[in-house]
């Protein structure tokens, strides 16, 4: 295909570092670079003059911090989204926000396609792309990663070395990571044998569990119809409250996963994570779930929540299936306003009190002491009309 003018998703790591030289070799086009922060810290630093210095004609880097919290990680939590039963999805919210930007820069600068550095072995080629095409149905779409004569890490390093492209990953450390105000992600490499133990000094935002604090930390997050707005009575900023509690969690060892996950493409994937702030906020909407969401309101939203970690794992962010759903949880979450006490021990963390001026808890129905609200014997006739079916099919089994 004819490429005049290319958007890149670019991070500063390996594949894209080297995607710049090679879109513009292979296609003799002009790339743009973009890179979305949502939380990446100290990554960042020197990121855009290092794009221009390795071939783009323009660089952008756009904070998309409040944004990527408050529309795409709370929206996640008030379903308490999770794939898998473990996997709070940390890579996979982040991806349809950086292709949205992506695409509004395309539009912008009148670009007439775009480029990401995804393999085409993993899940984030098809996040990126769905939503590309969601939101700009025409839009070419570049994956040097399927394109390209490079097969492993290391001969992306040794091109970046012979084009003296700078890059951080090493033949002795080529896992690669993936960072935002959410969480941080490491695969690849050394992770590739899923029986080996991750190394110690791979982590960033969490100390081992070993080595915290033997002394416990209690923390209150405040909820308002189904998001957190305040830590320990303070009110703050979605960004600024999720990385609040990514320090408070790190320093317990909260939030350390390693996990054999289902890729969407079909095959399984070693992939370690830390969540701090998140699982964090997960326990915590749970607990003041619990007092203040009806139970078969709760049933039913719990029935959904795998199907709709699916859609986000998935790519299906911006699908009409994803948006359907969000809007029967958003409705669910209205009453959810309360607080949750949690307690934070050694990579623990647990809860140690909930209340909330929107209670559907009863302490006088829910008693063992003496009460007059509820009539015991009022029981007895709902078993019976639980049991008759099951009478009904006991019998039948005798007869035949």
């Amino acid at each position: 295909m004819k490429i005049r003018k290319v958007v890149l998703a670019y991070s500063g790591g390996l594949d894209t570092s080297v995607a710049i030289k090679w879109l513009k070799d292979k296609y003799n086009c002009e790339v743009i670079a973009f890179c979305a922060d949502l939380g990446q810290e100290e990554e960042l630093t020197g990121l855009k003059a290092k794009a221009v210095k390795t071939g783009a004609s323009k660089a952008y880097i756009v904070d998309l911090r409040e944004e990527f919290v408050r529309d795409f990680v709370f929206p996640m939590l008030r379903a308490n989204a999770v794939y898998e039963g473990t996997y709070l999805l940390g890579t996979s919210i982040a991806r349809p926000l950086i292709a949205k930007k992506q695409i509004e820069i395309a539009k912008k600068e009148n670009a007439d396609a775009v480029a990401h550095g995804a393999t085409g072995k993993g899940n984030d080629q098809v996040r990126f792309e769905l939503t590309c095409y969601s939101l700009m149905p025409d839009v070419k779409v570049v994956a040097p990663w399927r394109e390209w004569e490079f097969d492993s890490r290391e001969s992306l390093i040794a091109y970046a070395k012979k084009h003296n492209i700078p890059v951080t990953a090493t033949k002795k450390k080529p896992y690669s990571t993936d960072r935002n105000l959410f969480h941080i992600s490491y695969e690849g490499g050394i992770l590739e044998d899923p029986w080996a133990e991750p190394p110690a000094d791979m982590f960033t935002l969490s100390v081992s569990p070993e080595k915290a604090p033997s002394k416990p930390e209690y923390v209150e997050i405040g909820y308002e119809d189904g998001d957190p707005i305040s830590t320990n009575g303070k009110k703050l900023s979605p960004a600024n409250l999720l990385k609040n509690l990514n320090t408070i969690g790190g320093r317990h060892g909260i939030g350390r996963l390693d996990i054999v996950e289902n890729r969407f493409v079909g095959m399984k994937s070693r992939g370690v994570y830390e969540t701090p702030g998140g699982t964090i906020l997960h326990i915590a909407h749970r607990a003041v779930e619990s007092i203040t969401l009806d139970r078969e309101v709760m049933h039913l939203r719990d029935s959904l929540v795998p199907k709709y970690a699916e859609f986000i794992y998935n790519g299906f962010w911006f699908s009409p299936e994803r948006e359907t759903l969000q809007e029967l949880i958003d409705k669910s979450q209205k009453g959810v306003t309360g607080t949750a006490r949690l307690k934070l021990y050694k990579g623990n963390c647990t809860v140690a009190g909930r209340k909330s001026p929107r209670s559907l808890y009863n302490p006088e129905l829910a008693t063992f002491e003496s009460e007059q609200v509820y009539n015991q014997q009022d029981a007895e006739g709902f078993i019976k009309l639980n049991a008759l079916r099951l009478k009904i099919n006991s019998r039948l089994k005798k007869r035949a």
